[in-house]
């Protein structure tokens, strides 16, 4: 039998270590795939930088109840409105990127506050993977119950025969509310006084009582009082009259000619998140708001279902981003 030289005899170890490494990168590629469909495995932290009770976080509390069923794995809210949201929003930017941290904001948070403040703490173009704009939180223009101002071409028109006397309440200097009344202003050329106050709720308050003419306020928020009598709703900033409001003229059929305006519930995670993560929450978001019972919940208190894509979601962000910021720069906005 012809012998194999001594020097290209196999070498056991040597071929152990090929192996080794030839199966190196098909271990990787399998643990990341078996690691990407074991998501989630524990709780999901949503953080939300705004009170108990605000529109988003209703929202947010309404689908993500949907989502857990779904999903078997639990939402844990957190609520940090502090410092106008900035704080919350920023331990969002500097949260680990995998998916156990996610935040819920409104567009105040990603698309006024940046144009507002020169010294933000995060970068909201840069900082955030943008998975859903979830809802729109619709708005309305509210007066005292028994306002002489039984529409909104009533309104303007005093407004306009005596500039600057016809006023309006907001929750505070850059709020949503300040910012839509100043569109508004731009649209029609009619100037009206703007009174702050330190959050919504005092601003509402008084309007009710009849110390302020108007607000613009999350149907959330006015529907109960509303329909419980102490405001009027005058009409809506949208394309159609809502569901809930279908007396109440939209600003177009009001005068205000194209004239849209509201808020937002957007899902977001830190940026570098992984793709496939943010595909899925997605895909979640949309099966929850496929569910009627949802669906129904979320309407009633004026909250319009959208279920964005990311990259939708990230467009919009951006073309919002600059339009508020014209808004704020034309009408001389300052944050508190």
């Amino acid at each position: 039998m012809r012998q194999v030289p001594h020097d290209i005899k196999p070498n056991r170890f040597a071929i152990m270590k090929l192996l080794f490494v030839c199966l190196m990168p098909l271990h990787a590629i399998t643990s990341q795939a078996q690691s990407q469909a074991a998501y989630p495995s524990k709780p999901i932290k949503l953080i939300l930088p705004l009170a108990v009770g605000s529109a988003v976080d209703l929202a947010a509390r309404i689908v993500t109840q949907k989502m857990s069923a779904n999903m078997g794995q639990s939402f844990v809210i957190e609520n940090m409105p502090g410092a106008a949201g900035l704080i919350g929003a920023e331990k969002v930017a500097k949260a680990v990127p995998d998916g156990y941290t996610l935040g819920g904001f409104n567009d105040g948070i990603i698309t006024m506050a940046p144009n507002l403040n020169s010294n933000m703490p995060y970068d909201s173009l840069k900082d955030f993977a943008y998975i859903s704009l979830v809802t729109t939180v619709e708005a309305g223009l509210v007066v005292p119950a028994n306002s002489p101002y039984k529409n909104i071409g009533q309104l303007l028109k005093a407004a306009n025969q005596s500039p600057g006397k016809i006023n309006y309440s907001s929750g505070g200097n850059g709020s949503p509310q300040h910012i839509g009344v100043a569109m508004i202003e731009a649209q029609t050329g009619i100037k009206m006084f703007h009174i702050p106050y330190k959050g919504a709720t005092q601003a509402v308050q008084d309007v009710a009582a009849g110390q302020v003419d108007f607000t613009l306020l999350g149907l959330a928020t006015a529907a109960g009082m509303v329909k419980g009598g102490k405001l009027n709703l005058i009409g809506v900033p949208m394309k159609l009259r809502h569901p809930q409001f279908p007396d109440v003229p939209t600003f177009a059929e009001s005068g205000l000619p194209d004239f849209e305006f509201s808020t937002w519930f957007v899902l977001a995670a830190p940026s570098n998140t992984s793709p496939e993560i943010l595909k899925q929450l997605h895909k979640e978001i949309q099966l929850a708001l496929s569910d009627k019972e949802t669906v129904e919940k979320l309407q009633v208190l004026g909250l319009t279902p959208r279920g964005l894509s990311p990259v939708e979601t990230n467009e919009l962000t951006k073309v919002n981003y600059m339009r508020y910021g014209k808004i704020i720069k034309d009408a001389k906005i300052k944050a508190e």
